[in-house]
């Protein structure tokens, strides 16, 4: 009998985290607007999860540092499970524990960008009014979604979806996108020269 547990991500999962998200996705990805936003940025490791069956990862979910207007959330994605495990619930099983994990770490704001028949199971809507949270490049603006951590989070929350703890040389190099600040009371993880 198959056993699958979920459990945080560790270090010795990140090749075939890697693996799973390139069978999921494709190499097309890396033009993606999200895709951008996570160019020389590391994802929150304490919220990474995966999806274990008989002792290999076949699902996984991860977090990204991003700021709206300067206020700082998370960015979600990507989300793979294996082909032979989807329409299982395994996708928004790894979502809830992720998401309760971080809003127990205390973070607010959480964003995607995906469809919201999808991923309203787990929370996530438009953000509304439509329009006032976009991101830079080419995105569907009815496919970014939003879910506060925190009822009220996103009140009076607007402007582009950028990324921080970013690299100067990266940014340099045409990522396209602000750095911020990290939030009060955590260190940059980035190279001011």
């Amino acid at each position: 009998m198959s056993v699958a547990t979920i459990r945080p991500e560790r270090d010795g999962d990140a090749a075939a985290v890697d693996a799973l998200v390139a069978q999921a996705f494709g190499p097309g990805r890396h033009a993606k607007s999200a895709y951008r936003l996570r160019e020389g940025v590391e994802p929150v490791r304490a919220l990474g999860h995966v999806l274990e069956l008989n002792g290999v990862v076949a699902g996984t979910v991860r977090y990204w540092p991003v700021g709206i207007g300067g206020v700082a959330a998370l960015m979600l994605g990507p989300i793979a499970v294996r082909p032979d495990l989807q329409g299982q619930g395994h996708a928004l099983q790894l979502m809830q524990a992720s998401l309760a994990l971080a809003r127990t770490l205390g973070h607010r704001i959480v964003v995607l960008v995906g469809d919201e028949a999808y991923y309203g199971r787990a929370g996530f809507s438009r953000i509304q009014p439509y329009g006032r949270i976009t991101l830079p490049g080419p995105v569907d603006r009815s496919r970014v979604l939003g879910l506060e951590l925190v009822p009220g989070a996103l009140e009076g929350v607007s402007g582009e979806i950028r990324k921080f703890g970013v690299s100067a040389k990266v940014y340099a190099a045409g990522a396209g996108l602000t750095a911020l600040a990290p939030p009060a009371g955590q260190q940059a993880s980035h190279d001011n020269q």
